[in-house]
């Protein structure tokens, strides 16, 4: 029987419930739905999702950041940030434990404009990040996913020559993904789809959509001994309602 995790970048929940969310669940049925950038609160949203339970970890800083994991399943346990305080207080970790697997959902804090954020981004969180899901390895498998806000290599974006010192394809950002693989963890997707031209980001200006000129910024990476357990790992670009597409993993249970 097969287990099907979602992840999502809803670019703000409020907003894309108002443009399919619903829909898409109903039609999608994933087992797990990670979301990151809900931007929102428990309080502010009344969600109606029988059959789920609803992990929320929300930023301290109203209407910005966040994350949400729906679960058909109910987990072992369930924590929220990665314990260290200089990390936690923008809602952007959620980590369940099941019998088998942890469960990790992620958004990756973006190096900003001007590259603002860019030595914390890759000297701290991505660092602290990794030390993180590589600790919680040693005690069983994991899955994480989420936006990490870095295209990997140059077919992972439609411009790569004219966006090597922006935010997301800088060799800063690229390297720490590098760093991702030498532990390990398997990009999935990779696994099935070898070449470019499949993005899971696109600017909300100039039609760049409906032109294919994105970038490919939401994962789903896997522990090795996972591997032999994974069916298929896929982007659904035609899924509107963000700047963002949903990306899927689906692997025997």
């Amino acid at each position: 029987m097969a287990k099907k995790f979602v992840s999502w970048n809803v670019n703000g929940l409020r907003a894309c419930i108002k443009k399919g969310f619903y829909d898409f669940l109903a039609d999608a049925a994933p087992d797990v739905l990670c979301i990151q950038e809900c931007r929102a609160n428990p309080d502010q949203v009344e969600l109606d999702l029988p059959g789920y339970r609803v992990f929320w970890n929300p930023a301290e800083k109203k209407g910005y950041s966040g994350t949400i994991v729906l679960s058909r399943e109910d987990p072992l346990h369930a924590s929220f940030g990665m314990g260290n305080p200089k990390h936690d207080n923008e809602g952007r970790i959620i980590t369940l434990e099941y019998p088998h697997h942890y469960l990790v959902t992620v958004y990756t804090p973006n190096s900003g404009n001007e590259l603002v954020r860019l030595a914390y981004r890759t000297q701290e969180w991505d660092v602290d990040f990794l030390a993180y899901v590589k600790g919680l390895e040693r005690s069983k498998p994991v899955i994480f996913c989420g936006d990490l806000n870095v295209a990997h290599r140059e077919i992972d974006l439609a411009n790569p020559q004219s966006n090597h010192r922006n935010a997301g394809f800088t060799p800063e950002e690229r390297k720490s993904f590098d760093n991702i693989l030498a532990a390990q963890f398997i990009d999935t997707f990779r696994e099935f789809t070898k070449e470019g031209g499949h993005y899971t980001w696109w600017s909300m200006r100039s039609g760049a959509r409906e032109r294919n000129i994105g970038w490919r910024l939401d994962y789903f990476c896997i522990s090795p001994t996972l591997r032999g357990t994974m069916l298929s790992s896929h982007i659904l670009p035609q899924v509107m309602g963000s700047d963002h597409c949903p990306v899927v993993l689906e692997m025997e249970s």
